[in-house]
């Protein structure tokens, strides 16, 4: 029997996959290649179910004699590696972002003498129509929390973004553009103490209560289905860290950062031009223990933020301070900075990451904002966090209508700058 590769990544099985199998055993006994969660990741969002359970999924198959891993979206690596016979595929890579990979796939085969079999794509059948339907019907807070760490495990480099709304989660969550022939989207949110009191009209001085803050994380996940991370700011007095952790994670949420800071909070771009104390190593540590010792499960990841460069403290201080809580059990470091440059955080990644190679390392390149992500993830970075750039962006259009309405005493100047009412209704699932 010849031998027949299909690639796929089968998060959500439908007769699509089933034909393209069946067609495919009319060649030969059929090896599976499926697209490992960092494949897929790396082009779309990471699959709802892992590797593993895919792979389950895939050998109960009928036709389908093995099932083997293909670590990148490009199928020539497995091809040159397995040299199959046949590879089959569906002709919906005709024309498209695919034809590059149907290219290589081509030539890979013409390598060794195999050959290119495509087969008419399954009409009427969509997976991404099919996520969208998943996204409708929503997800449970335990796939919600556990998804950061999966994302931490696959992906180079994760990005997630501020959120201070239901509106602004929604238009994040279904974000999309081309970067480099790869579909870029942002992986999670981030609820910002700054953005949720400015959204309030109070300033950044954890004015707003936890309680508050929750419920408007709860009105997000009422409409969305990526993970989300908390800014705690100093995670407040130990014993109401711990409640709030088990609040947290009860709720869905993947991860709190909190700063070693002490004192009425504030924003750490200020830097020494308003007074900010630092807390002592020790205390901090205690306060990471007791955020770990409440939680429930480890899924939920408590991640310091480190204030030493901010303050003007040093490198040396920065990284005492990583070794200590490190080694108190943090599951994450944030290395904070209010430079034009990245130098010093690329120097601390590098310091830390020669310790620590395994620990989480997230940066927020408010200031530093000519760094990529690409040189992010090759310095060490395991997360990039775009920290207030939704509530940026919003208000300066929302005063600038206000402004031009009153200007002109009508609105149609401006609304070639508005979304569209049919875009609204749009972007709101039920609302038609």
């Amino acid at each position: 029997m010849a031998s027949v590769y299909v690639g796929m990544t089968v998060d959500i099985l439908h007769h699509g996959h089933i034909n393209i199998i069946e067609q495919a055993r009319k060649y030969g006994d059929v090896t599976i290649g499926l697209l490992s969660d960092a494949a897929v990741a790396d082009h779309k969002r990471l699959p709802y179910l892992t590797y593993e359970q895919r792979k389950q999924i895939v050998s109960n198959i009928r036709g389908v004699v093995n099932v083997v891993p293909q670590e990148e979206w490009d199928y020539a690596p497995n091809l040159l590696k397995y040299k199959p016979d046949i590879m089959v595929h569906g002709d919906d890579w005709l024309e498209g972002p695919l034809v590059p990979y149907r290219d290589r796939a081509r030539a890979a085969l013409a390598e060794y003498g195999g050959h290119l079999i495509e087969i008419p794509y399954t009409r009427g059948v969509s997976s991404n129509e099919m996520l969208g339907q998943i996204q409708a019907l929503g997800t449970t807070p335990d796939i919600r929390r556990r998804t950061l760490k999966r994302l931490l495990t696959v992906k180079p480099i994760s990005r997630f973004i501020e959120a201070h709304n239901p509106i602004s989660a929604l238009i994040a969550e279904h974000a999309t553009a081309q970067r480099n022939g790869k579909s870029c989207q942002f992986d999670g949110f981030w609820s910002s103490s700054l953005t949720d009191s400015t959204a309030r009209g109070k300033p950044d001085i954890e004015a707003v209560e936890i309680n508050s803050r929750l419920s408007n994380i709860n009105d997000i996940f009422d409409v969305t289905t990526k993970p989300l991370i908390m800014d705690a700011d100093t995670g407040g007095k130990l014993e109401h860290f711990e409640l709030n952790v088990r609040s947290m994670e009860r709720l869905g949420i993947s991860a709190t950062i909190i700063e070693d800071k002490i004192g009425l909070k504030k924003n750490s771009l200020f830097g020494n031009e308003v007074p900010q104390l630092q807390d002592e190593i020790e205390p901090f540590c205690e306060k990471i223990m007791a955020g770990r010792a409440a939680r429930v499960s480890d899924d939920f990841m408590v991640i310091a933020r480190i204030e030493s460069l901010i303050l003007d403290k040093g490198m040396a201080d920065a990284v005492k301070r990583a070794q200590a809580y490190v080694g108190a059990g943090v599951d994450g470091v944030m290395i904070h900075s209010r430079q034009k440059s990245p130098d010093e955080v690329f120097e601390f990644a590098k310091i830390f990451k020669s310790e620590f190679p395994t620990t989480p390392l997230v940066c927020v390149p408010t200031s530093y904002n000519m760094v990529t992500e690409e040189e992010l993830a090759l310095r060490g970075f395991n997360l990039v966090i775009y920290a207030n750039h939704m509530m940026r962006a919003a208000y300066p259009a929302m005063q600038n209508a206000a402004i031009e309405i009153l200007k002109n005493g009508r609105t149609a100047e401006i609304e070639s700058s508005l979304m569209s009412i049919n875009d609204v209704l749009e972007l709101i699932p039920g609302t038609k």
